[in-house]
């Protein structure tokens, strides 16, 4: 028997066998499996351009195939990737020697590099500079490809994709700002990030404007708080980005792009919340940039126009809270918006609530919002006058007789508007609208069902607004006028109810600020413990927590009372009458005048030359009482 024959080999291959290489193939056979390889990498696909080629396109991850995945197809012991490039002159290549699945392990690993800023909980100055180095090279490619095929996107949507991931890589640098910001700035990557906003693509636009609305969060490298608790905390990075970004002209480009942006679709609604994030993070940072951006953008007529929009959505309410951030405490932003005619588009915007209560907790803000910047406007002496003119006063209480949500808002409205000399115009108009009906029916409890003959409670905020309300028409209604005759008819008319509810919300008040006196004293109890003597910012931190503990209430209410009683002797009869069986006396509201009139500031009232300030008002009134109090 022929041993060889049985052993021999078929000639004819197997059906369905894999043609095998070579054992010594040639540069020639390795380069043509090569170009097979890469010829079997499938087109990219994408969205149809305009008919020009130009204009907006819009590229995600998705829309890539990445390269990595293609060439994963190519023939390589191991799915090398090196494995052809480390061939020489000679044909020859040495292969690493390892098995599928020992590379396998190596290319997870090498991936997971990749993505280590995002996963890792420390960041390495290495990684970050490796990070930055990959977003500078996408962005060159981008520029490069797009430079040279402008109107063929197939030739730089592969790079536009991967500079997408690029600026994703950066958000987790927020996780690091005291290491990951100063390479920011040194290496330029600020000025990349910005130049950004002025991208063909707005996808790529609102990458970046996320980016930078992560990095300015106000709770940024929460995670680092050894680091916090050992140095300066995240202010000092912080600044440092917040400068070089303002150095690059970031605020205006970034209000140009809210122009931009078509909130119809999604991804734009997120890039207009972003970038309304990144002010009210910067402005919370540093409130003075509240004054640049206002002066040196068109963020204040965009704002104004967005508020108005018939239909309710969370830009919408997020517009609003903005503005009332940027006019808080900020005398030139409030002069800027009456510029501007923004008065007669708060009280436009606030009138649909004149009818109707707000949907939802979200319009609910809203309302509250809108409210809070006409008050934050009204604190202006030129403001209230522009607030006459377009009958802000009638609108104002018209929606306090509605009786809804909107109710309390109108009040508080009404008292900064009222309020000072410069207010004495929308004091009169109030007169002239019958607003006296309303206010007092407010201030006597009948304005709900749920309260009939209960006291207004002194701690509310309506509470408080009504009786400033009363105050501000009591220090500016001319003497002897009818207007003034009709208001000291109000506290006469159904036996002097209105004055026993004054007397009844003073009380309240009083024993609010006995409970702060005692809160106080244990105050200074412990600073004599201490062997400490109270300084001169004790004594005004201790005022403010009796102005908050009833103290504000009791002068606004006996202030009230002063004046009732000077000009009216019933009214007067009727008041000592009440106190005295109480064991008080008119020395007690006195007492309360002199507090009152030590603590104001000179200047403070003073909104005319020509009027009287609350000091020498509050002078005035103690020598009107003090003479008839034995």
């Amino acid at each position: 028997m022929d041993l060889d024959s049985l052993f021999k080999a078929p000639k004819i291959p197997a059906s369905g066998m894999k043609r095998k290489m070579p054992a010594n193939p040639t540069p020639e056979m390795l380069k043509k499996m090569r170009m097979d390889s890469e010829a079997s990498v499938k087109d990219v696909e994408m969205e149809p351009l305009p008919a020009n080629g130009k204009g907006k396109m819009r590229a995600t991850v998705e829309d890539a195939i990445d390269e990595e995945d293609d060439q994963s197809s190519s023939f390589a012991p191991g799915g090398d990737a090196d494995y052809f490039i480390e061939e020489d002159e000679d044909g020859r290549f040495f292969g690493g020697g390892l098995t599928s699945e020992q590379k396998e392990i190596l290319a997870i690993f090498d991936s997971a590099g990749d993505d280590a800023l995002a996963e890792s909980g420390e960041l390495t100055i290495t990684g970050i500079r490796r990070t930055l180095l990959k977003f500078e090279r996408a962005v060159n490619k981008n520029q490069d490809h797009r430079s040279k095929y402008p109107d063929d996107p197939t030739k730089f949507i592969e790079s536009e994709a991967d500079l997408d991931s690029a600026i994703k890589s950066l958000l987790p640098l927020a996780q690091a700002p005291a290491l990951a910001y100063s390479e920011l700035v040194r290496s330029d990557t600020v000025v990349l990030l910005v130049g950004l906003l002025s991208h063909e693509n707005v996808d790529i636009v609102i990458d970046v404007v996320e980016v930078f609305h992560e990095l300015t969060d106000e709770d940024v490298g929460e995670e680092a708080e050894d680091e916090e608790e050992e140095g300066e905390g995240n202010g000092p990075s912080l600044k440092l980005l917040i400068d070089a970004l303002l150095e690059n002209s970031i605020l205006n480009l970034l209000v140009g792009n809210l122009k931009r942006l078509n909130e119809a679709e999604e991804s734009d609604r997120q890039g207009v919340f972003h970038i309304l994030g990144f002010f009210e993070n910067v402005i919370g940072f540093n409130p003075s940039l509240a004054s640049e951006l206002v002066s040196k953008t068109d963020i204040l007529p965009w704002l104004l126009e967005r508020i108005q929009s018939k239909k309710h959505d969370e830009s919408r309410g997020y517009a609003a809270e903005l503005m009332s951030i940027l006019l808080q405490d900020n005398q030139a932003n409030r002069l800027e918006l009456g510029k501007r005619d923004g008065i007669l588009t708060l009280l436009t915007v606030v009138s649909q609530y004149r009818h109707r209560d707000p949907v939802d907790a979200d319009e609910l803000e809203f309302m509250e919002n809108v409210f809070d910047t006409l008050c934050s406007v009204l604190s202006e002496s030129s403001n209230k006058a522009l607030f006459v003119d377009v009958e802000g006063t009638e609108l104002m209480v018209l929606i306090m007789q509605g009786k809804l949500q909107s109710r309390s808002k109108s009040i508080k409205a009404l008292d900064y508007a009222m309020s000072g000399s410069a207010g004495t115009a929308s004091c009169q108009a109030f007169i002239d609208s019958s607003g006296l009906k309303t206010l007092f029916s407010a201030f006597m409890g009948k304005g709900t069902k749920k309260q009939k003959s209960t006291v207004l409670l002194p701690a509310s905020e309506d509470a408080s607004h009504i009786l400033g309300i009363i105050s501000s028409l009591f220090s500016n209604l001319a003497s002897d006028s009818p207007e003034r005759i009709r208001l000291l008819t109000k506290f006469v008319e159904n036996n002097y109810e209105k004055v026993d509810k004054l007397l009844d919300i003073r009380e309240s008040a009083q024993s609010r600020l006995k409970v702060t006196e005692v809160e106080i004293e244990a105050l200074k109890k412990e600073l004599s413990a201490e062997d400490e003597e109270s300084s001169a910012g004790d004594e005004d931190a201790w005022y403010l927590q009796r102005l908050d503990g009833g103290l504000f209430t009791l002068q606004t209410v006996d202030y009230i009372l002063a004046w009732i009683a000077m000009e009216d002797d019933g009214i007067r009869s009727h008041l000592l009458q009440m106190l005295n069986r109480k064991n008080q006396s008119l020395q007690d509201i006195v007492k309360t005048l002199r507090i009152y009139h030590n603590n104001v500031n000179v200047g403070e009232e003073l909104d005319s030359d020509d009027a009287p300030s609350q000091k020498d008002i509050l002078q005035g009134l103690i020598g009107a009482l003090e003479p008839r109090t034995e």
